[in-house]
């Protein structure tokens, strides 16, 4: 038996398409009642994490026409953005291409990812520009003035990862871990959903081709190809979406040892043509393997694990804090390491606040791991490694994937292939 992507769409018209979200197949699965292959026509997979091939295109009007000739160069609340590619001659407006990972120059600690949200979430912006003819003009806009904005995701939803631990004796900054990774080999910072991930669903794409329909951010978008850096054995995508229809909660910044880094959240239905496509669909946490390396560089390849160690029988929601453990620290560990930002330390009329934002918060365990008065808790598990036939347990300190976002768009698009919002376009 097979179906067609016409006998899902028909399905999805007449209300009757049986959809399942990657994690509810996976949950039957490890509880022995799994639906056959007649009983179930997609499957919803997704991820979330730290993806550095992000960029926008936007078109900005900056100034009446004729103002100036063209622009040479362009920053939004401080982040250098690439002019071009069209030069907008004396139209007074510049269109400019922006990266996710771009820095900006008046606050290192701010960048494309935290821009994008800002954008997203209705605020005002800073634009600077400094013209052909020596002039610099400044102005302010937001995300509904702005003409065009698109993103590209140049390399997306990686299907491989590779885990850092530090085995040497100083601490190394990196983009693999929220802050400075500290000596001592008990700490690991990993990336990747594992069994939800859609190219773990479907490694030989199958189904998830060029042209094929998605979420990104929330947005309805497309897949444009294989990604940057894409190969057989580690394949990534290339993604495109309006960022104008996107959700806030789905991206943002996220700082790293080496800076702001960007996430974002990829939901992509995998339709069940056939049994193949069907078994593929069966692999488990435990099935996915993931490298373990030195965080001075990926090529230091020291072990192998699985994201079941990194994700089974862990707390994947937001932190529980509790705000009267707070011992009142000059600086706060939290405050200041947290890569999104998420939480607020103060002192007000004599009295300790502590504030945690879980829309923003990752649920990346940096504050149960750092916080001196234990104020906060969230149980990232341990991982065990062997090495050189010699057992290691590690925490898991620093997740730069975040499972509980990828289950929001994962059910987002359950709910519109069910209500018929979304249909299959090849």
């Amino acid at each position: 038996m097979e179906r067609t992507i016409e006998n899902i769409n028909e399905k999805i018209e007449n209300g009757d398409v049986q959809v399942y979200s990657a994690s509810d197949f996976k949950e039957s699965i490890r509880n022995g009642d799994v639906p056959s292959f007649e009983e179930v026509d997609v499957v919803t997979c997704g991820t979330c994490g730290i993806m550095s091939g992000t960029s926008a295109i936007f078109n900005i009007i900056v100034s009446e026409p004729g103002s100036f000739k063209k622009a040479n160069k362009i920053y939004l609340n401080g982040i250098p953005a690439q002019v071009g590619p069209c030069p907008n001659e004396l139209l007074g407006s510049v269109d400019c291409i922006i990266n996710g990972t771009g820095r900006s120059k008046d606050d290192i600690n701010y960048g494309g990812g935290f821009l994008f949200n800002d954008l997203l979430k209705g605020k005002d912006i800073e634009v600077e520009v400094e013209t052909y003819e020596g002039k610099t003009i400044r102005t302010t806009t937001n995300l509904d003035e702005i003409v065009t904005a698109h993103m590209i995701g140049t390399r997306n939803a990686f299907k491989n990862y590779t885990a850092f631990v530090n085995t040497g004796d100083k601490p190394i900054n990196s983009i693999f871990y929220a802050k400075p990774m500290e000596s001592g080999f008990d700490k690991i910072s990993f990336s990747g959903c594992g069994d939800i991930n859609p190219l773990q669903n479907d490694p030989k794409r199958n189904v998830i081709k060029m042209g094929a329909k998605i979420l990104l951010n929330g947005s309805e978008g497309l897949v444009l190809g294989s990604g940057t850096r894409s190969s057989d054995e580690a394949p990534n995508l290339m993604l495109s979406a309006d960022l104008k229809k996107m959700d806030p909660y789905y991206i943002g910044g996220f700082m790293t040892g080496m800076g702001p880094e960007v996430y974002d959240s990829v939901a992509i239905p995998i339709p069940v043509l056939n049994e193949g496509i069907y078994n593929n669909l069966l692999v488990l946490n435990e099935d996915v393997p993931l490298k373990v390396a030195d965080i001075k560089g990926r090529s230091y390849h020291i072990t192998d694990t699985d994201y079941g160690q990194m994700w089974n029988g862990h707390d994947i929601n937001r932190p529980k804090f509790d705000e009267g453990k707070c011992i009142g620290c000059d600086v706060c560990a939290v405050e200041e390491n947290c890569p999104t930002n998420s939480v607020k330390h103060m002192i007000q009329n004599n009295k300790i606040i502590v504030e945690l934002d879980n829309e923003a918060c990752f649920g990346c365990g940096i504050c149960s791991t750092y916080c001196v008065g234990n104020v906060f808790e969230l149980d990232t598990g341990m991982a065990n490694l062997n090495i050189d036939g010699e057992n290691h347990s590690v925490h898991i300190t620093s997740r730069q994937s975040d499972r509980l976002r990828a289950n929001h768009i994962i059910n987002d698009l359950v709910d519109r292939i069910n209500d018929g919002s979304f249909k299959f376009s090849y």
